[in-house]
């Protein structure tokens, strides 16, 4: 049986924090969701962002509050917990497929509104009658492949033959489009022109189903790459980023329109060496698919490798007078994942701790 961990209370400083432990700076994030806001305001969209970086009703409230339109997830155990939350605009950015999953979005759709995307008309019936049979009305975005070639119909007959279908089905509402482009790491002309091309084809796909006498009521597309580009193309109606909110060594090597709000903190446990220091953190408390995590704040310190339980520095200069038992926060290449694999956030302000935050999606892909 899995220990009960010793939660600290509020009050606690940053430095007393057990670790490793996720920590968030909320003043940092409040700052982010108010960028964030006043980009989208301006450009007369509106931001739904998409959970699948922090997985709680708790931040998703927070952006709820500063804003947004709804909220985006990729799977029904990640929508049934922000419902459970209290959460009701949900969008399902992804096809949900088989028996099990689309009784409970249909479930789902008793307490809320849970819309879900599409791309193949054996689903459409499927999705048709789970909501037949919970009596309910499940709305539906046609999923277009405008760059990614992963999911998704192609733009023309294809889309506007499956919007068609979505409409005349019993238990279920078009809605509209889903369009993403994907994460864009390139410069600016060149972002722009990628994120140009990949609106073309989102538009002539809207504009086939408008002529096909279909009402076009949601337009959504963007990530926190593209957030600022697509954001501005008038069509759009909003847009689904996510890791705006926390941020993290990949989008902080592209970007500095929002800061840095999530670290993870570690403990030294071993100096055995003047150039070298070990860390109590390893891949099991720290994703390192996108590359090592970041030193922060600590000149001199080079993360150097990543195992298990533990993460190997590399020290030069004033570095080397790290001591057993001293902290190290470090920043995850990518938050999400890393996020992924925590029981708890350590919210803190001014340096203490606020709240703790479960991670309440943690592994929910089902």
């Amino acid at each position: 049986m899995m220990p009960t961990r010793s939660l600290p209370l509020p009050g606690t400083p940053v430095e007393e924090l057990d670790t490793p432990a996720i920590v968030v700076d909320l003043d940092v994030v409040d700052s982010n969701l108010a960028k964030m806001q006043q980009v989208v305001t301006k450009n007369g969209t509106a931001i739904r962002p998409h959970t699948k970086t922090h997985k709680s009703p708790y931040f998703g409230w927070k952006q709820m509050r500063a804003g947004a339109l709804g909220l985006t997830c990729s799977k029904v155990a990640e929508a049934e917990v922000l419902v459970d939350g209290g959460l009701t605009e949900i969008l399902i950015a992804n096809e949900i497929v088989g028996p099990s999953k689309t009784a409970r979005l249909a479930a789902l759709n008793r307490r809320a509104n849970v819309v879900v995307a599409v791309d193949d008309p054996g689903n459409v019936r499927e999705l048709s009658a789970a909501a037949v049979r919970a009596g309910v009305t499940i709305g539906v975005v046609v999923d277009v492949n405008i760059r990614l070639n992963r999911c998704g119909v192609e733009p023309g007959e294809p889309a506007t033959t499956l919007a068609r279908m979505v409409a005349s089905a019993r238990g279920l509402r078009f809605d509209g489009l889903m369009g993403y482009e994907g994460h864009v790491s390139a410069p600016p002309g060149e972002k722009q022109e990628i994120v140009t091309q990949a609106m073309k084809k989102f538009k002539a796909a809207m504009d086939d189903v408008k002529a096909a006498g279909l009402p076009v009521k949601i337009m959504t597309a963007g990530g926190t790459s593209t957030y600022a580009t697509t954001g501005a193309v008038k069509f759009v109606t909003d847009i689904q980023a996510g890791s705006y909110i926390f941020m993290d060594g990949a989008y902080l090597k592209e970007m500095s329109d929002f800061d840095l709000a999530l670290t993870v903190a570690s403990t030294v446990i071993s100096r055995p060496t003047p150039d070298r220091a070990v860390l109590d953190i390893g891949r099991k408390s720290m994703n390192a698919e996108s590359g090592l995590p970041a030193v922060v704040d600590l000149p001199g310190a080079t993360f150097a490798r990543l195992n298990e339980e533990h993460g190997i520095l590399q020290l030069e200069g004033d570095a080397r007078r790290l001591k057993v038992g001293d902290r190290v926060s470090l920043m995850p290449m990518t938050c999400s994942t890393t996020i992924n694999i925590h029981d708890y956030y350590f919210c803190v302000r001014d340096g203490r701790l606020e709240d703790v935050v479960p991670v309440a999606g943690r592994g929910a892909f089902w």
